[in-house]
């Protein structure tokens, strides 16, 4: 096939077009190394591994407030990464962690926790889904109580009428 379009190309067309094509894969090459070279570097490791491991413990219990569904141990999120600060300097200051938690909740309310307590504004929060999964239950028991009471005609037939 590139015989048939030899005699259309000017001498040399075919090798500058292999050329061409050898630099257009090596561009791309080097374009992905190059995105790969600006991803972001890692943390540095703390200077007190003990105060890291505690800054950790505390944050696996605190709730992202932008992610809402990650700790902010686990979050990218700038807040998330503020907070962490926070945390290791309150843990500096020499404050337990029950101190910083309390802090943290009064500062953000119970929202802030990844399990908040079991009080009063939180009930619906830890009995909401056993008292849906106790009506969706019920539901489905009523449905098919009534169902089972309704005389056949009211049903389609499983099978197409023979003619």
């Amino acid at each position: 096939m590139l015989r048939r379009f030899a005699g259309r190309c000017p001498p040399g067309g075919l090798t500058s077009l292999g050329a061409a094509l050898r630099e257009v894969v090596l561009l791309l090459c080097v374009s992905l190394c190059m995105s790969a070279a600006s991803a972001a570097e890692a943390v540095p490791a703390a200077a007190d591994p003990v105060l890291e491991a505690r800054m950790l413990k505390i944050a696996a219990e605190l709730r992202c407030l932008v992610c809402q569904n990650q700790t902010i141990a686990d979050s990218h999120a700038d807040l998330a990464i503020d907070l962490r600060q926070q945390v290791r300097e309150l843990l500096q200051k020499g404050m337990t962690d029950q101190q910083i938690t309390a802090y943290m909740t009064d500062r953000y309310g119970d929202f802030v926790l990844y399990r908040p307590p079991f009080k009063a504004t939180t009930v619906l929060l830890w009995a909401g889904p056993g008292v849906m999964l106790v009506g969706g239950l019920l539901v489905l028991v009523l449905v098919l109580r009534k169902r089972s009471r309704m005389p056949e005609d009211r049903f389609d037939a499983d099978e197409p009428p023979v003619s």
